[in-house]
């Protein structure tokens, strides 16, 4: 366990593609995780709040209380299933969009902290984004769940919601939630989440797409010729395993609505970027341009002649795109029917 007194962190989450900056906190107890974990902490500084038998009465302003939110994610991003009843009855008002049920569930003394990328929001706020997905389904995968101490929760998920909408469609977000024992109940203190996604967020970046040692002209050159036998089109997706976004990008070219789209019209190669040095060649001769960001895009026809190259960055944040937008991509550049 590391101890620091007067510390600055700055740690980032590939699941939540956001970095947050740790001031200087007094006496912060950072607990080290395996390497089979990757952690982030969401921190904010407000009030100490002694703890005297839970009850929170004694307040000493001249104090920092700082709220240590460690979000700890599975290399093999497998769901876990949870017991913990309050997470249960959270979920259960979310399904029933009823406000004054999640209301319920947030702390106010001290007041719950929300944050959305970088912006602070209040819980009145986040109650209304739930309420106002409208569910008509609802399904979660705990990602994350561990008990640090005493008396606090930290569990993270991906939560899917069939929205009624607006927008009426399946919506993915990825939420960190620190629940503190107060009494007898148990309250939300800190959380923080993403926006409503169109395209599912992958809990992590360990997936092995970009395979190392492989030799990207001759994949591609392989994949030219069997798409010249099948009447195919070659994908070149400019990347590597780090980039969050080529995680989405992958995760999405799976979805039951665009995999048999890519399987009939396209051969599809990963060419790994390592740290922006390698296979520089490849990115100039399809004319990616690297610096716009990854996953950089090319199509290729049968013949290995370019018919698209990515050249502002169109697929750089992934994340934000819609199954829509990629099967509108896909239906373009395949090649015309027989």
């Amino acid at each position: 366990m590391l101890h620091a007194r007067s510390l600055g962190l700055l740690v980032q989450t590939q699941s939540f593609g956001m970095t947050m900056w740790l001031g200087n906190v007094y006496g912060l107890t950072i607990f080290p995780q395996p390497k089979s974990f990757a952690c982030v902490c969401i921190l904010n500084a407000g009030r100490k709040i002694k703890d005297d038998s839970m009850n929170f009465r004694s307040i000493r302003a001249s104090y920092i209380f700082a709220f240590l939110f460690i979000i700890c994610l599975t290399t093999l991003a497998v769901a876990q299933s949870d017991d913990f009843g309050p997470l249960g009855q959270w979920q259960d008002a979310v399904r029933a969009a009823n406000p004054a049920a999640l209301k319920t569930f947030y702390s106010v003394a001290p007041p719950t902290q929300v944050a959305v990328g970088k912006v602070t929001l209040s819980a009145d706020q986040d109650i209304s984004f739930w309420t106002g997905l409208k569910p008509r389904g609802l399904k979660i995968a705990v990602t994350q769940s561990d008990a640090p101490s005493a008396g606090i929760k930290q569990i993270v998920m991906q939560v899917e919601v069939d929205s009624a909408g607006p927008p009426r469609h399946p919506v993915y977000i990825t939420v960190g939630q620190v629940w503190q024992q107060q009494g007898d109940q148990w309250k939300i203190v800190a959380l923080k989440r993403t926006d409503a996604m169109r395209l599912q967020q992958p809990a992590s970046t360990d997936k092995d797409i970009y395979h190392p040692g492989t030799d990207a002209h001759a994949e591609i050159k392989e994949a030219i010729e069997h798409a010249g036998k099948e009447h195919k089109r070659v994908i070149l997706v400019f990347g590597g395993n780090w980039c969050y976004d080529c995680h989405v990008l992958d995760l999405a070219f799976h979805r039951p609505d665009l995999a048999p789209v890519i399987e009939k019209n396209y051969e599809v190669v990963h060419v790994d970027i390592g740290q922006y040095d390698k296979n520089l060649d490849l990115a100039a001769q399809y004319n990616v341009p690297l610096k716009k960001g990854v996953p950089g895009l090319a199509v290729l026809d049968d013949k290995g002649k370019l018919l698209y190259s990515q050249t502002n960055g169109e697929f750089e944040n992934a994340r934000s795109l819609a199954p829509a937008d990629l099967l509108v991509f896909l239906n373009k550049w395949k090649p015309a029917a027989r």
